[in-house]
């Protein structure tokens, strides 16, 4: 083993490696791809001085995939089997034993560890490997070891590795631990830039890339695609090239743990591999043969909004750091080539590093993490980037309402209970919650929903579940004894609802059918949609565990049907019933209904009589979403109140303001008192508008109405004639005959107010406006005479027409 460790490149960093853990306590390793350091150093650490008979060490992986590959390794180097010297402990699967030194622990299994015993008995030196993901647990688990060490553990060695890593920052945040920097590689890697053209799928790009790599390079090929839709569709395209020398092995999360070893086995003597694979693959594996890395560029990002309590999935561009480890993939055992798809120039352009999981994640059960450690605000903890507040509020808010919090952010009964099991919040509850003989079903349905791939895919998990029992392999017997463990002894096996199970750790996100076939609206108000072709499509309600997308329009990624029933039984305290009284603008109506709702998701209505008062508001409120136009005012109440707004404008208050804005808003006041009862527009007559409009006008005025703005003007000729009330003013239109005589302007409220003459000729053609008639006499008229004479011969144009006698002829004299 040692002649092995000393062969890696990471060999010449391990002595000054383990001095700084002995002399300080604490270390930042910064070692390129394939240098060996996740097998070397905990190897190298276990004769480290500090170390004494049996302490352990523990080295988190980020992945399960790295976990069992890295322990695999240093167990094969001390020609044992995982399990005595070397162990692992992940999720579904322990091997460790009294003699093991080294657990290899996945980041999850850290945290659970170290939040079950703080002081880490036993436990010697923690080993972070690819810091550089910084992924939530990889950040919290750093800060709660901090915290031991700070607190309870000054022994405590702490030792965060990367390829990639911002070492220095690490370093401050470690209480200025030094950094040991190892520059050994294992062989060179040469890059080639392969740009896909702008209408080449990313699929059709990597297929090319691979043939053409197939054909000029030997050795083994690992492509790096965003996601599992994507591989599925390269692995369609590069089918045919499948043969007895060339195997196709996909690579993801959602694979079986067999599956995904045998993807990274080396393949056989005389024989070649292409492996299509996720960032999974980007760090702490090693996959004997690779020789060529075909890197997309791109991989899947989950990306929580606060605002709306979803999470979406991004594709993004790698970063640099990313880009750098998936090249280092092509030079482990060999000098290698990294194929990348885009320009080489675009290189420069990529983030340095990855983004934080914080500062883009579902912060719930970092709070009920910390909450669980005594820290009501996590931001008190070392963490290199802050969690968001936006994202923090979020999670005490859900926590609130799922009862794990009080009102001081300190763990409740069912706080401590949801905490002790291995799930997140919303499952844990849903599990602590379910009736004893249900029990087991919850516990594996948060299995199901918390390992990807276990049953299938389908939307419905009432058809996962079904599937998943039925499933026979390792992980599916892993993933059922972890369930049974989560459901604790005497938990019945009765299999029970399970929309009713979701509702109990979601009950914000009960559904009810809305609109077009698979469009729902959940209780929190949101909506979502399935496939209109998939199952659950015509289900009046469902209860929804997982969605992605926008807040309007999320897509439900798994949910099961439940029955309303259900909902009022296990959500009896948010169901409730309200009387809703609506104007219906389509048929001009009030109705009212009873409506039973869980949140904003309806469970029922039914029509009900409309209340006098409720009735008499929701009319209100149409007539207002109409606006007046919609009243029978008629011709005599649209004169009436041209007449009214003409005198508020004139004289202000107390005539009333009779305006749009101010009618809209006391319709309550001068309408519906004289429309009794009515529940429809059609039910208010012209005459409750003209009643309702000289309501407005206060009594010792009302009488006065006719003298202040009078509906007609008699001409000295007897003609009444109809004045017109404008913005500019009141407007008589009167043939200029009918004025003859006149040596004042005519005038309204008592005489202040001038009317706007428009004169008219004999064919009520205008001729003049004026506000002035005497002036206009002794101005003017002379030529507007002039012209008269010329086109009306035979009618009567005085010269002098105040001292001319009227005349209402509309005809000359014969």
């Amino acid at each position: 083993m040692i002649e092995a460790l000393a062969r890696l490149p990471v060999a010449e960093a391990l002595a000054p490696l383990t001095e700084a853990l002995g002399a300080k306590g604490a270390a930042v390793l910064v070692a390129p791809p394939g240098a060996g350091k996740t097998t070397a150093v905990p190897l190298h650490l276990l004769s480290a001085p500090f170390l004494g008979k049996g302490d352990r060490i523990v080295l988190v992986e980020p992945r399960r995939l790295a976990a069992r590959a890295a322990a695999r390794r240093m167990a094969e180097l001390l020609g044992e089997e995982v399990g005595e010297t070397v162990g692992w402990r992940m999720r579904l699967d322990t091997r460790v034993s009294a003699r093991t030194r080294i657990e290899v622990v996945t980041e999850g299994v850290f945290t659970r560890m170290i939040l079950a015993d703080p002081e880490l008995a036993g436990i010697k030196a923690v080993l972070l490997d690819e810091f550089h993901e910084r992924s939530l647990d990889a950040d919290l688990s750093l800060a709660l070891a901090l915290d031991v060490k700070g607190a309870l553990r000054d022994d405590l060695r702490l030792l965060a590795m990367s390829a990639t890593l911002d070492g220095a920052k690490v370093a401050a945040l470690m209480r200025e631990a030094p950094v040991v920097t190892s520059l050994g590689r294992a062989f060179p890697v040469a890059l080639r830039y392969r740009e896909r053209p702008g209408t080449q799928t990313i699929e059709d790009a990597a297929a090319e890339a691979v043939r053409a790599a197939l054909a000029e390079e030997a050795g083994s090929i690992l492509v790096f695609l965003p996601g599992q839709r994507e591989i599925e569709r390269v692995a369609e395209r590069l089918a045919p090239l499948a043969s007895p020398t060339l195997a196709i092995a996909p690579l993801y999360g959602a694979m079986d743990g067999r599956e995904q070893d045998l993807a990274i086995r080396p393949a056989p003597s005389g024989t070649r591999k292409v492996v299509l694979a996720t960032s999974i693959a980007e760090t702490s594996i090693t996959i004997d043969g690779v020789s060529v890395v075909v890197d997309a560029g791109l991989r899947r990002q989950a990306v929580f909004e606060p605002a709306t309590g979803l999470s979406r999935l991004e594709t993004v561009r790698v970063s640099r750091a990313g880009a750098d480890q998936r090249a280092g993939r092509a030079g482990r055992t060999a000098p290698g080539l990294a194929i990348r798809l885009w320009r080489e120039e675009q290189t420069a352009g990529l983030e340095p590093f990855d983004r934080p999981e914080i500062e883009a994640a579902d912060l719930s059960s970092l709070v009920l993490d910390c909450a669980a450690w005594g820290v009501a605000d996590p931001r008190r903890l070392a963490f290199l980037d802050p969690p968001p507040g936006a994202a923090l509020a979020e999670a005490r808010t859900l926590l609130a309402e799922l009862g794990a919090l009080d009102g001081e952010g300190r763990l409740t009964a069912p706080g401590e209970a949801m905490r002790a099991l291995p799930l997140p919040p919303r499952l844990a509850r849903m599990v602590v919650d379910a009736p004893r003989e249900e029990r087991l079903t919850a516990a594996r349905l948060a299995v199901l929903l918390t390992e990807r791939g276990l049953g299938g895919t389908d939307v419905d998990l009432a058809e996962r579940l079904r599937r998943f029992r039925a499933e026979r392999g390792a992980r599916a017997k892993g993933a059922e004894a972890l369930a049974r463990r989560i459901a604790g002894p005497g938990a019945g096996e009765e299999a029970g609802e399970v929309g009713g199970l979701l509702a109990l750790g979601f009950p914000d996100r009960v559904a009810a059918a809305r609109g077009a076939r698979g469009a729902f609206v959940l209780a929190n108000g949101r909506g979502g949609a399935v496939d209109a072709i998939s199952a659950l499509a015509g289900e009046p309600f469902l209860a929804v565990a997982e969605l992605q997308g926008a807040a309007r329009s999320a897509r439900i990624v798994s949910a099961a049907a439940i029955a309303r029933e259900t909902i009022e039984t296990r959500l009896a305290d948010r169901v409730t019933e309200e009387l809703v009284t609506q104007f219906e603008p389509a048929s001009g109506e009030v109705r009212a209904r009873r409506i039973r709702r869980v949140g904003r998701a309806v469970l029922a209505e039914r029509p009900v009589p409309v209340p006098a008062e409720e009735g008499a508001r929701a009319l209100a409120e149409g007539i207002r979403a109409r606006g007046l136009a919609g009243l029978p005012f008629g011709s005599d109440g649209e004169r009436l109140r041209l007449r009214l707004a003409f005198l508020h404008a004139s004289l202000g208050a107390p005539w009333p303001d009779v305006g749009e804005a101010a009618l809209l808003a006391t319709l309550e006041d001068w309408l519906l008192p004289f429309a009794p009862g009515a529940t429809r527009l059609a039910a208010i007559g012209a005459g409750a508008v003209q009643e309702g409009l000289l309501a407005l006008v206060p009594p010792d005025l009302r009488r006065r109405l006719d003298a202040f703005a009078p509906s007609h003007f008699e001409a000295p000729t007897g003609s009444r004639l109809p004045i017109r009330y404008e913005a500019e003013g009141p407007v008589l239109a009167v043939r200029v005959q009918e004025l003859f005589g006149l040596t004042r302007h005519p005038a309204i409220a008592d005489g202040r107010l001038p009317l706007i003459l428009e004169l008219l000729s004999p064919a009520h053609r205008p001729i003049q406006i004026t506000r002035d008639l005497p002036g206009f006499w002794a101005g003017s008229w002379r030529d507007v005479r002039a012209d008269l004479r010329g086109r009306y011969p035979k009618h009567f144009w005085p010269e002098d027409p105040a001292s001319a006698a009227p005349t209402a002829r509309a005809k000359p004299r014969g």
